[in-house]
């Protein structure tokens, strides 16, 4: 019988640099969402909506493309200016192909956002809900 109790690494990495290839291998556009709130995201500012950024991560549009074990890292223009995108990876909210929407929803892990908000960004209980956070489901849009 399997032990279950081996501590395993986050699968995250591994799921963001598959999507990511079989979203090119189709010829089709891969996005990001990402949760700007969580700690150590530096995105443009001024393109977060709802406290979350959807960036285009094609190789048209970004250059020097790492998806490590524990960040996604580019260098890319906003508004012709350039700048050096670093997100960890438990900001990564979800990976889909523009055209068609195809892609993975990631759903929580062991210090990733809660999507309920009822654990903060280190897994650990909310001391009186000091975080505002949406209600409903997310959901995904396609923006040109």
């Amino acid at each position: 019988m399997p032990d279950s109790k081996i501590p395993m690494t986050s699968s995250r990495p591994y799921l963001v640099r598959a999507f990511n290839e079989w979203i090119l291998d189709n010829d089709c556009t891969p996005y990001i969402v990402v949760d700007a709130g969580v700690q150590g995201v530096q995105v443009p500012n001024e393109h977060v909506a709802n406290g979350q950024i959807v960036l285009n991560i094609s190789p048209g549009a970004v250059r020097s493309l790492v998806v490590g074990n524990g960040a996604l890292e580019f260098s890319a223009r906003f508004g012709g200016v350039p700048m050096q995108v670093f997100i960890p990876l438990q900001a990564v909210m979800a990976i889909y192909a523009k055209e068609n929407g195809e892609g993975m929803v990631f759903g929580s892990e062991p210090g990733s956002p809660d999507p309920d908000g009822t654990n903060d960004r280190d897994g650990s209980e909310q001391s009186g809900g000091q975080e505002e956070r949406p209600s409903g489901r997310p959901t995904l849009k396609v923006v040109k």
